[in-house]
């Protein structure tokens, strides 16, 4: 099933569908090419450098210890696959969240100049992901636990209006013409059908809305039709949650300890999937291998994984894609904004008011964007591919979601941030969502959760043992990484109260 370069690193054929199971399948090499080539670049950062088919060098939000014993070899790896790709400027980064994906690793950061080769830099969609768009919403409300009465009954009445699962159902009902619209104009569109306030644009990332001509498949339009104002299932969810500690900083957001405050963990559901799968697969069909590499002739492309396949930038497969890509990421602004509707009518029907929930931020993670950058002490305009890795401008507000029995985290940019004003997005996982259902018992989890005060909707104990604590690495590990390495700064911890998942 694997593809061994003789070399240490190996590739699994494109006929693996299922990265579960691919996670799970033993070590087919006992030694990596790229181990010979890392070493500590200075704290909490590891360098790979540059060798074999990398053009650039990777760097690592971690400990050279982390790395070599305690990480999954496989993930680094994948993170220095992404160094072969055409067009790349920089490093390519991981995150402290760093974990295995479809391509990149998730946490993954890569940048490839737009204006490199004859067709411009190289756009991957492997490494923007599936669910794109996939990102955080917190608002803050002008309440404390203390203003709810009765958190069990708060709960389940928000699992009955937010819905959540694999499937579309209990999605807004919407026609073709509203999906259009809202695929075009991002929350913008769906503040106007009545799902948001116009206010909360100006505390969204870009505002809610990126640059499209909406032009989606026929598959894709059918899947978002039945998904707005859903969650999904796996790592998402709706959190009420209560500040522990907040700095003056955070204190200046008007954020105070003991309030409460909500996250919204969603993205954009079937339509984006549905985007992926279709360029992913189009974008695959064009790489044949060659000398255990993959190689595309009309560009002279070639890299080390097929599902790094990518297109320049100026092609019109690059172009079709970013096209697609920004209409699913602004469907997934609308879904976020739907999502946060019916939390606020949610709690006005339980409290008699919707705590005036306001947004403090909104912003995604799963995303590709054209930005420019001082790249070896020289200004470059790049495609920034963040997978599982947030946008960290200094001073700019970072959302940082946890585990539902510890924490999460709001953070802010910092002045510095080498990594392409990136961040981490979460915890990260350690366990595969198999191996934690066979090593967690979801039964217990709930209530050793309930014991601690949280109260937790899922639609199943599959779903709790997936997305335990235990399959998580510790967030507050990975935010004090995250700072020591200079991309961002915690300003308030917050813990889950209620938790609504698929």
């Amino acid at each position: 099933m694997f593809q061994d370069d003789g070399q240490g690193s190996f590739n699994p054929s494109p006929d693996i569908q299922r990265y579960e199971e691919y996670l799970d399948l033993p070590l087919v090499v006992k030694e990596y090419q790229w181990q010979r080539f890392a070493e500590q670049d200075s704290s909490g950062l590891v360098r790979i450098k540059k060798h074999g088919d990398m053009h650039v060098d990777a760097m690592m939000v971690a400990d050279l210890d982390d790395v070599l014993h305690k990480g999954e070899p496989r993930s680094v790896q994948q993170l220095v696959n992404t160094a072969s790709l055409p067009g790349i400027v920089g490093e390519a980064w991981a995150m402290a969240d760093w974990h295995h994906g479809y391509g990149f690793p998730i946490g993954g950061v890569v940048a490839t100049k737009v204006e490199w080769g004859d067709l411009g830099g190289s756009i991957s969609p492997g490494g923007v992901g599936f669910d794109i768009n996939c990102g955080v919403r917190a608002l803050a409300l002008d309440i404390t636990k203390d203003d709810i009465n009765d958190l069990a009954r708060l709960s389940r009445r928000l699992k009955g209006r937010i819905p959540a699962g694999a499937s579309g159902k209990g999605g807004v009902d919407i026609g073709e013409q509203d999906l259009d619209q809202l695929v075009s104009e991002g929350a913008k569109a769906a503040s106007e059908l009545g799902y948001g306030l116009a206010e909360d644009l100006a505390h969204l990332e870009s505002k809610g809305q990126l640059e499209t001509d909406g032009t989606l498949s026929t598959r894709a339009k059918q899947r978002g039709l039945r998904s707005l104002g859903t969650l999904g299932s796996g790592n998402h969810f709706l959190e009420l949650q209560i500040v522990e500690n907040a700095t003056d900083e955070a204190k200046e957001l008007d954020l105070f300890e003991g309030q409460v405050v909500a996250m919204i963990h969603s993205g954009s559901r079937g339509l984006g999937h549905q985007v992926c799968t279709d360029h992913v697969r189009s974008l695959e069909r064009t790489y044949k291998q060659r000398n255990n590499r993959f190689h595309n002739e009309e560009w002279d492309f070639t890299i080390a994984d097929r599902q790094l396949a990518a297109a320049p930038v100026h092609s019109p497969e690059g172009e079709a894609y970013l096209d697609a890509m920004n209409a699913a990421a602004n469907f997934a602004f609308a879904n976020r904004s739907a999502l946060t509707q019916r939390l606020r009518d949610g709690l006005k029907a339980e409290l008699g008011k919707d705590g005036e929930a306001r947004v403090l931020y909104d912003i995604g993670h799963n995303l590709a964007k054209k930005e420019t950058h001082v790249v070896h002490g020289e200004s470059c305009q790049c495609w920034v591919h963040r997978k599982g890795a947030t946008k960290a401008e200094p001073g700019q507000i970072v959302l940082v979601p946890g585990d539902m029995g510890t924490a999460s985290y709001i953070m802010k940019g910092l002045t510095g941030n080498r990594a392409f004003q990136s961040s981490c997005h979460g915890a990260g996982r350690v366990l595969s969502r198999t191996k934690a259902k066979r090593s967690i018992d979801g039964k217990a989890l709930a209530a050793e959760l309930a014991q601690k005060g949280v109260h937790v909707q899922a639609n199943s104990i599959e779903t709790l043992a997936e997305e335990a604590p235990d399959a998580y690495k510790n967030v507050d590990e990975v935010i004090a990484k995250t700072q020591a390495a200079g991309l961002a700064k915690p300003i308030a911890r917050v813990k889950p109260m209620i938790v609504v998942k698929g």
